[in-house]
């Protein structure tokens, strides 16, 4: 996970434990409008902190890793 998924979940835990917006910010650094754009996101319904771009299999796999799909290699499957 990159730095700024990290910090939208570290702002959003402590949103949730009750801590106010400019406390937020102070204790993880970011700026009062980053913490409010995340909080305003999340209560949008707008945040997922789970995207689900993995599904699980093989090819989802090997494409994260960096090897791509069958696909990019020219293979679609027997025809």
């Amino acid at each position: 996970m990159g730095y700024f998924s990290n910090l939208q979940i570290d702002i959003l835990d402590l949103y949730e434990e009750g801590l106010e917006p400019a406390s937020i910010a102070r204790v993880t650094g970011a700026t009062l409008t980053e913490v409010l754009e995340c909080i305003s996101q999340f209560e949008a319904g707008e945040y997922d902190a789970d995207p689900g771009d993995m599904d699980g299999d093989h090819d989802s796999a090997m494409a994260s890793a960096g090897f791509g799909t069958d696909e990019d290699y020219g293979y679609y499957g027997d025809e």
